[in-house]
């Protein structure tokens, strides 16, 4: 577990580091008090939910989390992204290359039925190697 990020929904690690490997937990745009990055909604009950402050603050929960067991984005070598709707494909990919080029880690991106809240867009999970092997 990692302080300072949001609770798990389940009974599993953020990360897991093993054989000099750092597996990141699907991550979502969730806040450490459960409310959700890019997930607003108004007086009236209206919901407005942005794709780009959603994938910005999941990429942003990993490299925190990627942080505190040693690593950091540039160790990722893979990536799963998964959107709820393949419209939100255009701005997940623009913000995903403020971070990452070409010389970055692979990446699959699939579409899914819906993730563990209403609210929720994208959620990512990763596998990053430590730096030196995992020689610490």
């Amino acid at each position: 577990m990692v302080a300072g990020k949001a609770t798990p929904r389940g009974r599993f690690p953020h990360v897991k580091v093993a054989g000099g490997m750092v597996f990141v937990s699907g991550t979502s745009s969730r806040r450490p008090d459960n409310s959700i990055a890019g997930a607003e909604v108004d007086e009236f009950g209206t919901t407005s939910l942005d794709i780009r402050v959603q994938t910005r603050a999941v990429i942003e929960n990993i490299r925190d989390l990627l942080r505190a067991a040693g690593a950091d984005l540039a160790d990722l070598v893979q990536v799963t992204a998964y959107l709820v709707n393949m419209n939100d494909f255009g701005g997940y990919n623009e913000v995903y290359a403020e971070f990452f080029d070409t010389d970055g880690p692979t990446r699959t991106t699939v579409a899914v039925h819906q993730l563990p809240h209403p609210h929720l867009l994208i959620e990512i999970q990763a596998v990053a190697v430590l730096p030196g092997g995992g020689a610490q």
